[in-house]
């Protein structure tokens, strides 16, 4: 697994279990600690899967799940939201506005990661494929093999999770930001120029003579895998 997950939750030590916990399972986590700190986050990074915690400073729980659905880029972003309120009236107020599940404090960890892994399964499925296609490009994400025609591509461990990040999700654009975070990881510090020279590298290995080019650079933007290429 290697989706990116945003927690958005006031109790550090619940955020930090989860945090742990998820990260040990292959996932990109992000957290925020009030609704308006995510509120801020996902207007400058919509991950696969959002912890949504009731009751917060700021905005409320509630009110962000209202906003992100209203929203056409986070509309579909699957939302599981975290509360102490176990009353049936509650629930169905949490998934009427817009939650794809709910779960009751305290919950079990494996719980919360068994109903992550079914919520991604339905809304990404190429998150949990072992094998991903994009035109003649194929990734075993099992050993680690990349192909292109029918090629073996031979790529430095740096690239082949570049490329598999991009292909998670054709036509989406990331910021040289981003790809550090979700490629290289939060806690480590390289200058944004890393990002260029690894797309180069990337580029040179799956790219023989007149073949298309499936990453596409978006002038001031960064980068995306292009969906046209995915299609075909």
């Amino acid at each position: 697994m290697s989706g990116t997950i945003l927690i958005v939750e006031d109790e550090a030590d619940l955020a930090e279990m989860m945090r742990y916990n998820l990260e040990a399972e292959g996932f990109v986590v992000s957290a925020a600690e009030s609704g308006d700190e995510a509120a801020d986050m996902m207007r400058e990074r919509v991950p696969d899967l959002i912890l949504l915690d009731w009751m917060l400073p700021g905005l409320s729980g509630i009110e962000l799940c209202r906003r992100w659905r209203a929203r056409e880029e986070t509309a579909r972003v699957p939302i599981i939201m975290l509360t102490a309120r176990g009353e049936e009236e509650e629930r169905v107020r949490g998934l009427a506005t817009g939650a794809d599940d709910y779960v009751v404090k305290p919950f079990s960890i494996p719980e919360l990661i068994a109903r992550i892994n079914a919520l991604l399964r339905r809304s990404s499925p190429q998150l949990v494929a072992a094998v991903l296609k994009a035109g003649d490009l194929e990734i075993d994400r099992t050993s680690h093999r990349v192909r292109r025609a029918g090629r073996e591509i031979h790529l430095g461990p740096t690239e082949y999770r570049l490329l598999e990040y991009l292909m998670r999700h054709p036509g989406r654009v990331y910021s040289r930001e981003q790809l550090l975070d979700g490629v290289w990881g939060n806690d480590v510090y390289v200058d944004e120029r890393t990002v260029d020279v690894h797309v180069g590298r990337l580029r040179k290995a799956i790219n023989r003579g007149r073949q298309a080019d499936p990453i596409r650079t978006v002038r001031g933007a960064g980068y995306a895998f292009d969906e046209q290429f995915a299609a075909t």
